[in-house]
C-alpha cells in the first residue's frame, strides 16, 4: 500500500522548535472492541497541557461500542477490516489520514497518569536528530506480577534521551512524520513494527529517547493463552528484523527458571498476596514458551494464526513512584468504575 504526503512543512526543524510542536501533533490510536478501556484515555487527552490535538481512531472490526465512543469526543475513525489488519497496516492508515508533524502512537488500553504526558513526549524533538520517542509504562493494580516486573525492566525510572538502540514501544511513543513518509511502518511483521522502524530511523542518524516523566498505565488482563501468543508472534517478529538471534531450548529452561525464582524472591519480600504470587509461574512459562515456539516458526501467517494472533478470546475488559512536579489527572467516577486505578 503506498501512502501519499500531506503536503506538511519541513519547518519543524527551526531552533525555535519546542513551543510549536506542541501544537503540531496527531494521535494515533488502535482498537478492536475497546469501549471499557478507551473513554479514559481519551479524557486522559482532554486534560493535557497540550490541547490543539488531531485524535484518529483506528478501528478493526470492532462489535462493541468502541466507535461511537471515539466519535464522541471528537476523534476522526478510519476502519481497516479484521482479515487485513496488522499492527503495522493500521498504523500506517492512521498516519496517513493524520495532518500534523508529530505522530503520537497509543494503545487503546492504556492512559496518561499526569496532564504534561504528551507535552513531555514531544519535548525531546526540539532536537532535530531525535526521530522517535517513548515513555514509561506501568501496570494497573490488577495487572500480573510477573508483568510489573517487566514494566519495571523496560521502563525505568531515568530518562534517556540519547538512546542508540532501537528499542521503544508503540503503546506510548511518538515519531516524526516526515519520516514515516520515507519509510512506513511494516505491514508483514506479527509484532515489533515499532522496534523495526526505530532500528531504521537509528541506521539513517536518528535517535530514540526515552522519557521517564511521560508516563502510562498499559492495562493488560491476559489469560496464559494470551501471554503465550503475544511473546509467540513477537518472537516470530524478532527473529525477522534480527536474524542472527536464537533462542533455544536451553534458553526456555534457563530464563523460566531464572525469572520464577527472582519474581517469587521479590514478591514474597513485598508480601504479594498468595494468588498473585501463583501467577508468576505460568505467566513466566507462557512468556518464554511462546518466544520459544515463535523462534521456531516457519514464518508464514495463515488467516487461522492471524485469528489467534490478533484477536484472543478471553483477554478484553479488563491502573511507582509519583512525580513531585505535577500533580496526576484526576479521572471522572465513571471511568473510574471502569478501569482499576493505579497503584
Amino acid at each position: 500500500m503506498i501512502y501519499g504526503k500531506k503536503g506538511l512543512s519541513r519547518n519543524f526543524l527551526s531552533p525555535d522548535l519546542t513551543g510549536w510542536l506542541l501544537v503540531n501533533c496527531s494521535i494515533v490510536i488502535r482498537a478492536f472492541n475497546e469501549s471499557r478501556h478507551l473513554p479514559r484515555l481519551l479524557e486522559g487527552i482532554r486534560h493535557q497541557t497540550v490541547q490543539d490535538v488531531e485524535v484518529i481512531l483506528v478501528d478493526s472490526g470492532s462489535t462493541d461500542s468502541t466507535v461511537a465512543i471515539a466519535q464522541s469526543y471528537g476523534a476522526k475513525i478510519c476502519h481497516i477490516p479484521s482479515r487485513e489488519f496488522t499492527f503495522g497496516r493500521s498504523l500506517n492508515l492512521g498516519i496517513s489520514e493524520s495532518t500534523r508533524e508529530f505522530i503520537v502512537i497509543a494503545s487503546a488500553h492504556v492512559y496518561p497518569v499526569y496532564p504534561d504526558w504528551l507535552e513531555r513526549l514531544l519535548e525531546p524533538f526540539s532536537d532535530p536528530q531525535v526521530g522517535l520517542t517513548y515513555g514509561k509504562q506501568r501496570g494497573p493494580q490488577t495487572a500480573k506480577f510477573s508483568e510489573k516486573q517487566i514494566f519495571y525492566q523496560w521502563f525505568p525510572e531515568k530518562s534517556n534521551w540519547q538512546q542508540n538502540t532501537p528499542f521503544c514501544n508503540n503503546a506510548n511513543a511518538a515519531i516524526r512524520r516526515f519520516l514515516w513518509e520515507k519509510h512506513p511502518y511494516d505491514e508483514t511483521l506479527t509484532g515489533l513494527e515499532d522496534v523495526a522502524w526505530a532500528k531504521w530511523a537509528v541506521s539513517q542518524g536518528y535517535r530514540v529517547a526515552y522519557v521517564s516523566e511521560a508516563e502510562i498505565i498499559h492495562i493488560h488482563q491476559e489469560t496464559p493463552k494470551g501471554v503465550y501468543n503475544r511473546y509467540r508472534r513477537e518472537a516470530m517478529a524478532f527473529k525477522r528484523i534480527f536474524p542472527e538471534a536464537h533462542f533455544s531450548l536451553y534458553d526456555f529452561f534457563r530464563l523460566s527458571i531464572e525469572n520464577i525464582f527472582y519474581d517469587t524472591w521479590y514478591a514474597l519480600r513485598q508480601k504479594t498476596p498468595l494468588g498473585d504470587i501463583t501467577s508468576i509461574f505460568w505467566f513466566r512459562l507462557m512468556q518464554f514458551w511462546g518466544t520459544y515456539r515463535g523462534y521456531r516458526h516457519p514464518g508464514v501467517v495463515t488467516p487461522q494464526l492471524r485469528e489467534t494472533f490478533y484477536y484472543p478470546r478471553g483477554i478484553q475488559n479488563v491502573g511507582d513512584e509519583q512525580r513531585q512536579d505535577v500533580d496526576p489527572i484526576s479521572y471522572s467516577a465513571e471511568n473510574s468504575q471502569k478501569t482499576a486505578l493505579k497503584n
